[in-house]
């Protein structure tokens, strides 16, 4: 059975605005993400309704997706719908002490669908895998842009 929510969080040293600048370019996404490669955005700035054609990986294993922007909340949430699995990816920012929480999370508000559960079945390793791979690939992309955000603020 598929994880209704899978997320983790981090504290960057960094103001909101510094995170909400890497975090909300989503053409970025593949420097962060260990499983989405590639993201591009349709139509340019990334806004409410923006549209994109995603490349994943997963060893050997190459797939294609498209996603919807579906929050944003400048300086505070942005969320994609993915397409062929009508999972959403959010990224939430709080102000914290040492500067802002940024947490991500995947959920699956009207479940993944039969392919989608089909694939990850005979081609992603199992349910259990899957979500374990993804529950790490989060805290990496996590930690990749807390790097980055950290590394570029002033």
């Amino acid at each position: 059975m598929t994880a209704e929510r899978i997320e983790d969080s981090i504290e960057i040293a960094a103001p909101p605005e510094a995170v909400w600048t890497v975090v909300s370019d989503l053409r970025r996404m593949g420097e962060w993400s260990p499983q989405c490669r590639r993201m591009h955005v349709f139509g340019g700035e990334v806004a409410l309704g923006s549209r994109t054609f995603n490349l994943n990986r997963q060893g050997m294993l190459r797939w294609p997706t498209t996603s919807r922007v579906v929050v944003f909340e400048p300086g505070h949430e942005i969320a994609f719908r993915i397409g062929q699995n009508r999972t959403v990816w959010t990224y939430t920012l709080e102000p914290a002490a040492s500067g802002t929480l940024l947490t991500e999370s995947r959920t699956t508000p009207n479940g993944s669908g039969r392919a989608s559960a089909f694939l990850v079945r005979h081609l992603l390793g199992g349910t259990e895998t899957f979500e374990a791979r993804l529950q790490r690939g989060i805290a990496s992309t996590l930690e990749r842009i807390k790097l980055e955000v950290e590394r570029t603020a002033v």
